[in-house]
């Protein structure tokens, strides 16, 4: 435990911002996860200089980590193992795409597909990665059965020890994860998943290489690189999509912004029924939506 005044914590951050030339975003974001620090109080030590601050770590410590930030381009998330999703904190690693904000609304769009009826019997999450879309829809739905596929082992040990964590809390759903490519861990489920989502890696090979080397240095190609035009596990996910999916079901999709009139265009070439895009955070459309004809 470190104590200091608010001045003291002021005039280490200004520091550390002029010496590093960090974003002072990500260092009140390091203060607040690393340091215990909310950015409340944060905010309150201009107007309180005064004021005797607790921090859970040593300034050296914070120091050590925000330097590595900034020279070597490491995300902080990977530097101090966890990253704050939803009402979830979950471990990451460069084993697995660090979740971001947009994919809240993956998950948002999911139960709303289901807000006038009974919730899905079955889903799946496609390129589950960290678990983080599966394990808030399991959150949710406590009671229906979630399976998540992933083709890397590594990220499934990831996902996985997120689960054992979450199941600490009241309330907590548990997930069967599968490790494949898309739809093949599921055949079994042919016909019977009422909701299926996926944020699969959908940026052009070519432009990976121009990615923020924080990105692109740091993050596992994997999730990030969708092939020569973005749009390979898409295909594939959409292609068998009508064979997956139960009669009325629901498929779920993040893409790259540039990409909606080519996936909206996949979609209706599989005969998915009900297609439509929605706008992330930014206003861009981001997610495409689309459902399994219901005869």
């Amino acid at each position: 435990m470190t104590c200091l005044s608010g001045s003291e914590l002021q005039r280490w951050r200004r520091e550390q911002l002029i010496g590093q030339q960090g974003q002072a975003a990500a260092l009140d974001w390091l203060l607040e996860l690393e340091a215990g620090l909310p950015w409340s109080e944060l905010q309150a030590s201009y107007l309180h200089p005064e004021t005797t601050l607790q921090l859970r770590c040593s300034l050296q410590w914070l120091e050590q980590i925000w330097q590595q930030h900034c020279q070597q381009q490491v995300p902080l998330q990977h530097l101090v193992g966890r990253c704050p999703w939803r009402d979830l904190e979950l471990e990451v690693s460069p084993a697995v795409l660090i979740p971001r904000q947009e994919t809240e609304l993956l998950v948002e769009l999911a139960i709303s597909c289901f807000e006038a009826s009974a919730p899905p019997k079955r889903w799946a999450d496609l390129g589950t990665g960290s678990g983080c879309v599966a394990l808030a829809l399991a959150q949710h739905w406590p009671n229906s059965c979630g399976w998540a596929v992933d083709c890397s082992g590594e990220a499934l040990a990831v996902a996985q020890r997120n689960a054992r964590a979450l199941r600490q809390r009241p309330g907590a759903a548990s997930v069967l994860w599968w490790e494949g490519e898309w739809w093949q861990p599921l055949q079994p489920l042919a016909g019977q998943l009422d909701l299926v989502v996926s944020n699969p890696p959908y940026i052009p090979s070519a432009v990976v290489e121009g990615l923020e080397p924080v990105v692109r240095d740091h993050e596992p190609r994997l999730a990030l690189d969708g092939g020569s035009d973005g749009l390979d596990g898409l295909r594939l996910i959409i292609e068998s999509a009508p064979q997956m999916l139960a009669p009325g079901g629901w498929l779920l999709l993040e893409h790259h912004h540039d990409q909606s009139a080519a996936v909206a265009e996949l979609l209706r070439a599989a005969g998915l029924q009900e297609c439509c895009q929605e706008r992330d955070l930014e206003g861009q459309l981001r997610f495409a939506v689309a459902r399994r004809s219901n005869p």
